[in-house]
């Protein structure tokens, strides 16, 4: 295998500050044969095996039935798209198990119990387990015959999670660790034959990761918890109570639990941002069907303008956050292939790709679910009252999709550990802020420049604004950090708006390189839809990212300071006009045609 040079490969974060071309990116519009095929496959299984039956899923009266659906997608192979071939998986890249996971975000409370088995009950295992652990659970973890579970969080310690009270102590025979502790929210607990279990061992500062087996004994649990949604995902609150856990259940080393759970989280959170546009996607299929059934002054409401506006927005707003995910999903793919043509150990290479793009996971996990939320919220709009009715679609879409703007760390733990984490890679080097950073700040003392150029360059207005507005996250970015330094962590209002406006940077930019691949491959007529859907996303996240830095810059600039902010904002948000509405009705229209959401 050829060596890649990895000094050229773009790195987490740098987006802010290096331009990406389109051919660079991956676009859905590039899925393989075959990967239509899995996503078909889980599209299939929803439709025979999930959807016939939500209500009994929900009730939660037959507790055997989510691990039966578990052991029949086991049977198709679900269970271990990202499990090597060695040990029973299929050993897909990081991109597919992606669309797979966007395909199965439509199964409301399943989606939940086989994302929680496949991603933080498998991985941990097969990214640190050694080689013994990964041969004895892993064939059974991709076949279902085990059920997984993932056991971190506990009462008294939800985001800090390193601050849990879950003691593991060695035995005098030196074989086993006896664990005591609570664990609550464990998703997969009610049927979960492996643990993830984290704990302290003695005066331990960080905790270490166990894994425990169900039949060791000294496990009991609560009844089920009772939720506003994902009722029918199994919830519990477990007890360890003197479990033996054999010595060689350790996973990886002592205290490296955290660290465990950090990178697992990583994965974790772009799963379950592009599982809530999967989410997002079907919600929007039942709105569209039903504005072309419903009639109201002899019209289906599909037709009035306030019905296509939501439609169109929604719309643009998940093609945004699909863009972003598979976008960054290549990357760590990339980022794997060439770690490991340059000598790394695969299951190393999986972990450090990852991790390198941190940055992008956190802002895709808040997108995706926020995206998700958005798209729900207008469908229960558009059904109007048999929105609110349980008899209709939106109601459980409606409540199952609100948790995960909580699962994976919070939004706004996400949101502040976004700028977090830039801030870090800058200090050590590894991300050069400081220079463009400069460079804008001494573009506020210029001369602006008037008009917008008039290239014939495809969205040659549109990149000049996506430019301008990473221009006006570093300048506050960096005005924050000169007069705030060491208190600027505790400053979380600032850090939730310069997040914010990198969260739509991002998420503009990749829509806008999505359509301009698209072009390149079908021609502009052939692409006039995603233009369309590229701009809508464009004028709204600029409107957004203008009201972000206000409040950013409100929180902490005064007087001329804060007065040239704000000319420098306005001036790096600044848009030529655009007929927004004619381009929401064009992909409504579009979408009602279909009668379906197909993009």
């Amino acid at each position: 295998m050829e060596k890649i040079d990895q000094k050229t490969a773009i790195k987490g974060g740098e987006f802010l500050i290096r331009e990406t071309e389109a051919h660079e990116i991956f676009i859905p519009e590039e899925w393989t044969d075959e990967q239509l095929m899995i996503a078909q496959t889980c599209r299939d299984f929803l439709a025979t095996e999930v959807y016939p039956k939500l209500d009994e899923i929900d009730s939660m009266k037959n507790p055997e039935l989510m691990p039966g659906l578990l052991d029949k997608a086991g049977e198709l192979g679900l269970l271990g798209t990202s499990v090597p071939e060695q040990y029973g998986g299929f050993g897909m890249d990081f991109n597919t198990s992606m669309l797979i996971a966007e395909e199965v975000g439509k199964g409301y409370s399943f989606a939940v119990a086989i994302t929680a088995h496949t991603g933080i009950g498998t991985l941990p295992i097969l990214y640190y387990g050694n080689e013994a652990q990964k041969a004895k659970y892993l064939p059974k973890l991709a076949s279902g015959a085990y059920k997984a579970s993932y056991a971190l969080t506990e009462p008294d310690s939800g985001s800090d999670a390193n601050a849990a009270k879950t003691k593991a102590v060695l035995t005098a025979d030196g074989k086993h660790y006896v664990i005591n502790g609570q664990k609550m929210w464990i998703t997969n607990g009610g049927f979960a034959d492996i643990f993830i279990v984290f704990a302290k061992i003695d005066q331990d500062k960080d905790l270490t990761a166990f894994i425990v087996e169900k039949a060791f004994g000294g496990i009991t649990m609560n009844a089920e918890e009772k939720k506003m949604g994902i009722k029918g995902s199994s919830t519990r609150q477990i007890f360890f109570n003197d479990c033996k856990v054999p010595v060689e259940n350790m996973l990886s080393e002592r205290e490296n639990g955290f660290k465990i759970a950090l990178n697992i989280l990583n994965i974790g959170r772009i799963k379950l941002g592009i599982g809530a546009v999967g989410g997002a996607k079907g919600s929007m299929a039942h709105a569209i069907k039903y504005a072309n059934e419903r009639k109201q002054f002899g019209k289906t409401i599909g037709s009035f303008g306030a019905i296509k506006h939501k439609i169109g927005d929604v719309a643009a707003q998940i093609f945004a956050s699909e863009s972003a995910h598979y976008r960054a999903g290549q990357n760590i793919d990339d980022a794997f292939s060439a770690m490991v043509a340059n000598g790394m150990g695969e299951a190393e290479a999986k972990l450090k790709s990852t991790e390198q793009f941190a940055i992008e996971c956190a802002i895709l996990k808040v997108h995706g679910s926020e995206t998700l939320d958005f798209a729900v919220d207008e469908g229960v709009q558009i059904y109007g009252g048999m929105g609110y009715s349980a008899e209709g679609p939106m109601d459980r879409a409606y409540r199952d999709a609100r948790i995960n703007r909580i699962f994976e760390g919070t939004n706004e733990i996400n949101r502040m550990l976004t700028i977090d984490m830039i801030l870090k890679r800058a200090m050590k080097g590894e991300l050069d802020l400081m220079g463009p950073a400069m460079a804008v700040a001494k573009e506020l003392t210029s001369i602006p420049e008037f008009g917008q150029g008039g290239s014939d360059e495809i969205f040659s207005l549109e990149k000049k604004a996506i430019k301008n507005l990473k221009k006006a996250g570093l300048m506050i970015a960096g005005a924050a950090v000169q007069k705030l330094m060491t208190n600027l962590k505790d400053e979380q209002e600032v850090l939730m708006g310069l997040a914010d406006m990198l969260i739509e940077g991002y998420a503009a930019e990749s829509a806008l390189l999505r359509a301009e691949k698209i072009i390149s491959m079908r021609g502009k007529e052939q692409s006039a839809i995603y233009m369309d859907l590229a701009r809508i996303y464009l004028y709204n996240a600029m409107a957004r990212s203008e009201w972000a830095g206000k409040q950013a810059i409100y929180a902490f600039a005064e007087g001329d300071e804060l007065r040239m902010m704000l000319i420098g904002l306005k001036r790096f948000t600044k848009l030529e006009p655009f007929n927004l509405k004619e381009a929401r009705r064009r992909v409504a229209d579009y979408l009602l045609d279909k009668n379906d959401y197909t993009l």
